[in-house]
């Protein structure tokens, strides 16, 4: 009976120290997850250790190649006994296919592989994405903010060398709120799809007022030329300035509020501001909290006069030492004399000032700072659309924005 005791107890302290040393082989494996991939937004890591008799198992899966690398060479340092089953994205089981190009007007991105999950942002017709693994008819895509989520349609799979063949075509950028592409040359036809502005379609040709165009799924379909432009003097047109900014908002006006909405059928704050600044060929960050870090600080003591057509208002809730961590819930886009418009629950006007009709006490209350973007513009998360290859970052940029 002695001798059962002292078996179970020697099991028990063998046992007890296992689970410790998992611990803290996990608390390892968790600490190079903070380094690679502190935002789970723009980065998958998701590796779990445990460690048995015969070896330490590491399973899971992570979009960063450098965290990956780290957590095996710790792990080596312990044993040479290593089991690996980490899934290093984009899956290998996609093969050569590993981008994907958008061929719905817009798509929606949810949080989970499923329709009840979150949406969490859209993508828009011919965008490039990069697909990063597969279940069932949902895709996990990272688009080119570098957000991350999943998709169940609407992605053209294409190999690397596809997607560059792609880029380099002619295309045509719808620059109506709301359109459709037909099937003939002739506004009473049969239509393709509905269009927004932003959506991007490959140029074939002209055939009188229309653009004859491909999908990235092969349809075609005319477009009339005065609901889109030539990517190439889209670009060229393009004037960054303070006016043109408020212009472009304010004809979103009374456009509803749709939470994950970027496209012009629906939107929500970040996606508002998100959306106009790309119509002027630049790219933010996805989410408010992610934009709030990048541009120039303007202001963040409530002084309105320095506020600037065009610059980015951030509210939330400030630090304090009960609640150390900040919180950015809310942007808005500055129209200056104490103005702003914003996605609340359609796009509108409010005002900082008390004695304005417009005054918005609410926000006023919980404004934290403004960040200029105009001059900011190739600097980390304000990334330039690159001239002919639309969607491509130049060679300097960093990685904030990157698909590759």
């Amino acid at each position: 009976m002695r001798k059962l005791a002292f078996v179970l107890c020697i099991l028990l302290v063998i046992t007890n120290l296992i689970m410790a040393q998992n611990h803290d082989l996990q608390q390892i494996a968790n600490t190079i997850g903070e380094k690679y991939a502190p935002d789970k937004r723009v980065a998958v890591y998701d590796v779990k250790v445990t460690q048995h008799s015969y070896a330490i198992i590491l399973s899971g899966e992570t979009s960063e190649v450098a965290a990956y690398n780290e957590v095996l060479s710790h792990m080596k340092s312990y044993t040479s006994r290593i089991e690996d089953n980490i899934n290093i994205l984009p899956d290998k089981d996609l093969g050569a296919e590993t981008r994907g190009i958008i061929y719905n007007s817009t798509g929606n991105v949810y949080s989970k592989n499923a329709h009840s999950a979150e949406l969490v942002t859209q993508v828009l017709l011919g965008m490039p994405v990069k697909i990063l693994d597969q279940k069932g008819g949902w895709r996990r895509i990272q688009m080119p903010d570098s957000y991350i989520g999943w998709i169940n349609g609407s992605v053209e799979p294409v190999t690397e060398k596809e997607l560059q063949e792609y880029l380099q075509k002619s295309k045509i950028v719808i620059t109506s709120h709301s359109t459709s592409s037909y099937s003939r040359a002739k506004t009473n036809s049969e239509t393709v799809s509905d269009l927004v502005a932003g959506d991007i379609l490959v140029l074939l040709g002209t055939k009188g007022k229309y653009y004859k165009v491909v999908y990235p799924d092969g349809r075609t379909a005319y477009v009339n030329k005065s609901d889109a432009k030539e990517e190439s003097r889209w670009l060229t047109d393009i004037e960054l300035t303070h006016e043109s900014i408020i212009s472009t908002a304010k004809q979103m006006m009374g456009i509803p509020y749709v939470w994950g909405g970027t496209s012009t059928k629906g939107l929500d704050c970040s996606g508002f501001t998100k959306t106009v600044y790309f119509l002027h060929g630049i790219i933010l960050a996805r989410d408010a909290s992610q934009q709030v870090k990048y541009g120039e600080l303007v202001d963040q003591e409530g002084s309105f006069d320095k506020l600037q057509p065009g610059d980015l208002v951030f509210f939330g809730t400030k630090a304090t030492p009960e609640n150390p961590q900040e919180k950015v819930v809310h942007v808005g886009i500055s129209l200056g004399n104490n103005k702003f418009i914003h996605a609340s629950d359609y796009i509108r006007i409010n005002s900082f000032d008390p004695s304005d009709p417009l005054y918005d006490e609410f926000n006023t209350k919980r404004y934290l700072r403004t960040k200029r973007v105009i001059g900011s513009v190739n600097t980390p998360g304000i990334q330039e659309i690159y001239h002919s290859t639309l969607y491509q970052r130049k060679e300097n940029d960093t990685k904030q924005t990157s698909i590759h």
